[in-house]
């Protein structure tokens, strides 16, 4: 089998996109050759022996990935290789086309909050409360900006509302608490501290 230059040459840094890589490594065939290459094998024998297939599943397979441009003949390597600059090229691109993740900023957080919620943040939700008190008070003082100065809250309340930042509502309401920015009396809260947003 012959294979070789233009655009699927090992120099190249084009090729096929992440969807494209996924669609042709869905096919099992194709999937054990790129496997077999990657782990040594150079010569369609030595594929056909390493997966068990037949030459013809052989040939077929990588003529689809020696088309597409994942596996090059390179001659210096005495045989078929996967082109793996093609695989990082294809992350890149796909890197770079991702929409960016909103930052804490479009849910409401301060430029100084924001700094240290991005690092406790994953899907808007708390993965946990920092450790170092000075990060925990900026943490808190975000979730004391999620009740409104003046307004008393029933503890259900509370409990929704923190419940959708993280499981632990108890939690987060008693260290809201402790640190004096809600006040709490007969199970009902209001804001006692944080930042108060001025128009």
């Amino acid at each position: 089998m012959t294979g070789g230059g233009g655009a699927s040459g090992p120099g190249s840094d084009r090729g096929p996109d992440a969807g494209t890589f996924v669609g042709l490594l869905a096919d099992e065939t194709r999937l054990r050759v790129l496997s077999a290459i990657a782990l040594g094998a150079r010569t369609v024998d030595a594929i056909g022996d390493a997966t068990a297939l037949d030459g013809k599943s052989v040939h077929k397979a990588l003529e689809r990935l020696v088309a597409s441009g994942i596996v090059v003949v390179d001659g210096d390597a005495g045989g078929f290789r996967v082109a793996v600059e093609r695989f990082r090229a294809a992350a890149r691109r796909a890197a770079e086309q991702r929409p960016p993740t909103p930052g804490p900023e479009v849910l409401g957080a301060t430029p100084e909050q924001a700094d240290v919620l991005r690092n406790f943040l994953a899907d808007d939700r708390l993965t946990h409360l920092p450790a170092a008190r000075t990060k925990r008070l900026v943490v808190l003082d975000f979730l004391a900006g999620r009740f409104e100065p003046g307004k008393v809250y029933p503890e259900p309340d509370v409990n929704d509302e923190l419940g959708k930042w993280h499981s632990d509502y108890a939690a987060l309401r008693r260290a809201l608490v402790d640190e004096g920015f809600l006040e709490r009396r007969d199970n009902f809260y209001w804001r006692s501290g944080g930042t108060v947003a001025v128009d």
